[in-house]
């Protein structure tokens, strides 16, 4: 009979045990992500600073092209004229000369025209001589003798064409394509620069264009970054110019074709492959040791912080962001971002998340910053489980402050393989607890601290005592009684010395508990219901 009633009671505390909820999960903390970097570029072809670094060490323009464009030779260009988009989509524009110059259109006329500026519209209405003239769709415009044409105030050596439809209007640059070179070169790197590092650039960039020529469009190529950065004579200097001419037609070749010769700012060390970058493998486009970048001031860069929230808006990401992980490429830049989000997981493209972001190249490193929130108040005299990440970061220390603005260093912070980090604190006060780093922290976590506020059951005939930790002498107490599904203040009481509070009242049959309002770096807080009986 007694081994059934223990049997029976040890049943009753297992399934009390077994009901009992499990702690809630904390609240994921906002992530502050801690990006590092190496280059300025896509990381494909040439780099220029190690172009740059070459010519400095000796290296001629030959050489500088055969390192980073594997197994290709020079060759001579076939082409000796571009066309370069320089407007579109306008209402109007304006063409001007120092000298007298001539417009042919479409039917054959030609209208010479004086020196100055002429405002051009969709109507093609022309100031002649004779009077307004009206021209017909596409316009030839050739400058005078040794005077370039200008197109807003910006000069242009060749020829313009000018064609008008659906009320709007698209200028094109006819050039050589040496001229147009002139005015690219300097352009995509410093004139100052040693001539070979120039001579490098000028042949990439020849070769570039012819290997990039725009299809199905009245222009072959784009005068921005689609193409190359065209400036036109006011982007000309001397030093570009000479390594324009003395490379004339020269390009690069692989396996007879003209090469697609990518290049760009720094590499920050090696090169990248067009596999790893792009997709697709390209036989003279892949990874180079490039230890020549190192005066680029983007061989190293960062670090840079971007808050979950920047991460979210810019990458157009709609649930709220938690946490970020890179996919790597063997070159070691990054292939597609892995965006931890409160509903799931997305994943995001290295060239998006470099525009998006505002990133110098995609080899990067991300380290990544978050405490977590415990769920509601922490009673005094009682412990918590703050948990969290700390990745990617050298020595992660967690840090205290009970204002936010003097902060303490309170140890370092141990952490598993995947970067999470947790540790118990048992703070006396509302506390703000961080994690930092060198050069970065965590967005802060409050941690609130309520008192342990205790009302006894009564031994008195209508009196109600109690108990509060820490000792707040003086404070108020006030005593509510519910009433419906309102609590009702019925009664107040001071704390003495001891921590302990009295108060009389007229004590009915109820549900009664004691209330202490925010004081000395605690926040407000209630006791335990305590029921009283008839």
């Amino acid at each position: 009979m007694r081994l059934s009633f223990a049997v029976l009671a040890l049943a009753v505390v297992v399934a009390t045990a077994s009901a009992q909820p499990a702690p809630p999960e904390p609240i994921p903390g906002e992530a502050l992500f801690v990006v590092s970097g190496k280059g300025y570029g896509h990381g494909v072809g040439m780099s220029q600073y190690g172009a740059y670094g070459m010519a400095r060490a000796g290296y001629t323009y030959d050489e500088i092209l055969g390192h980073y464009y594997t197994g290709i030779e020079l060759g001579t260009a076939a082409t000796k004229e571009v066309r370069v988009l320089l407007a579109e989509g306008r209402r109007a524009v304006t063409i001007a000369s120092t000298v007298p110059f001539t417009i042919r259109d479409a039917t054959g006329a030609i209208y010479r025209l004086p020196a100055g500026p002429i405002t051009l519209r969709a109507d093609l209405e022309l100031p002649t001589a004779e009077g307004p003239a009206v021209a017909v769709s596409p316009l030839v415009i050739r400058p005078g003798k040794s005077a370039p044409l200008s197109l807003d105030g910006r000069s242009y050596r060749g020829s313009l064409q000018i064609s008008a439809q659906d009320g709007f209007l698209r200028v094109v640059n006819v050039a050589g394509l040496e001229s147009y070179l002139r005015g690219v070169v300097a352009g995509e790197m410093p004139h100052s620069w040693p001539l070979e590092a120039l001579r490098a650039q000028a042949v990439a960039a020849r070769s570039y264009a012819l290997a990039n020529l725009v299809k199905g469009k009245p222009f072959d190529l784009y005068a921005d970054v689609r193409s190359q950065v065209y400036l036109g004579v006011a982007g000309e200097k001397p030093r570009a110019t000479e390594a324009v001419e003395s490379t004339a037609t020269e390009i690069v070749l692989y396996g007879g074709k003209v090469a697609s010769t990518l290049y760009f700012s720094t590499s920050g060390g090696k090169t990248a492959s067009a596999a790893d970058v792009f997709g697709s493998p390209i036989p003279y486009l892949v990874a180079r040791p490039d230890p020549w970048d190192k005066l680029s001031p983007y061989h190293r860069w960062g670090p840079v912080l971007i808050g979950a929230r920047t991460v979210q808006a810019k990458l157009g990401i709609e649930a709220r962001v938690i946490d970020v992980t890179g996919a790597v490429t063997p070159s070691g830049r990054l292939r597609s971002l892995a965006v931890q989000t409160a509903i799931g997981s997305e994943a995001v493209p290295a060239s998006l998340v470099r525009s998006a972001l505002g990133l110098r190249s995609t080899w990067i490193s991300i380290g990544a910053l978050r405490l977590d929130r415990p769920s509601g108040p922490l009673v005094f005299g009682s412990s918590v489980r703050l948990s969290g990440v700390s990745r990617g970061l050298a020595s992660p220390m967690l840090a205290s402050s009970a204002d936010g603005a003097v902060w303490v260093l309170a140890g370092p912070l141990a952490r598993d393989p995947t970067g999470k980090v947790a540790v118990t604190v048992k703070p006396v006060r509302t506390t703000r607890y961080r994690i930092e780093v060198e050069g970065a922290a965590s967005q802060a976590l409050l941690v609130q601290v309520i008192p342990r506020l205790q009302l006894a059951r009564p031994v008195e005939p209508g009196v109600l005592t109690g108990a509060v930790r820490p000792k707040l002498a003086g404070a108020a107490i006030s005593i509510e009684r519910k009433n419906g599904p309102s609590w009702v203040p019925v009664g107040q009481a001071t704390v003495d010395d001891t921590g302990a509070f009295r108060v009389e009242l007229s004590l009915a049959p109820g549900s009664y508990r004691a209330r202490i309002s925010a004081t000395d770096g605690l926040a407000a807080g209630v006791s335990s219901v305590l029921q009283v009986m008839g």
